[in-house]
C-alpha cells in the first residue's frame, strides 16, 4: 500500500527539524566515528574510539538512525553533508524545503524536478 506524500508548512517542517536535531547530531558524530575507525582498521593511524566491535557497532546505530529517518516523511538525500528535504507546496506549488547540515535552520527551498541546483531562499 502506498501512502500520499505528506506537505509540511513550512512551520511544522522547522518544527520537526527542531525534533529531529539530536537524531542529526548523533548521525554526524557517528558518520565521522565510522569514517576515522575504517581508516584505522584499513592500516591507517590507530584511534582511541576502538576496533572492528566499535566500528560495527557505530555502523550499525547509523544505519538505525538514517532508516528512522528514511522511514518517515522526511527525504534524506544525503549523509555527506547530511541533507534532507520536507515535501511542501508553497504558493501552490509543490517544493522541498530543504536543510543542509551547517544551515543554522530551514531557509531553503527548490522544486523537486531541479533539486539542489535550484535551490532558494525561503521566502520573508
Amino acid at each position: 500500500m502506498s501512502a500520499v506524500t505528506p506537505l509540511y508548512s513550512i512551520d511544522q517542517a522547522k518544527a520537526q527539524l527542531a525534533a529531529l536535531r539530536p537524531a542529526l547530531d548523533e548521525i554526524i558524530e557517528l558518520r565521522a566515528d565510522t569514517a576515522e575507525l575504517q581508516m584505522a582498521l584499513r592500516g591507517g593511524p590507530s584511534t582511541t574510539l576502538g576496533g572492528l566491535p566499535e566500528f560495527k557497532a557505530a555502523q550499525a546505530r547509523l544505519d538505525e538512525l538514517i532508516s528512522a529517518l528514511t522511514d518517515g516523511e522526511v527525504q534524506v538525500k544525503g549523509i555527506a553533508p547530511l541533507l534532507l528535504d520536507f515535501p511542501a507546496e508553497l504558493d501552490g506549488e509543490a517544493v522541498l524545503l530543504c536543510w543542509l547540515e551547517g544551515d543554522p535552520e530551514l531557509g531553503w527551498y527548490h522544486r523537486a524536478d531541479l533539486g539542489f541546483l535550484g535551490r532558494r531562499p525561503l521566502p520573508g
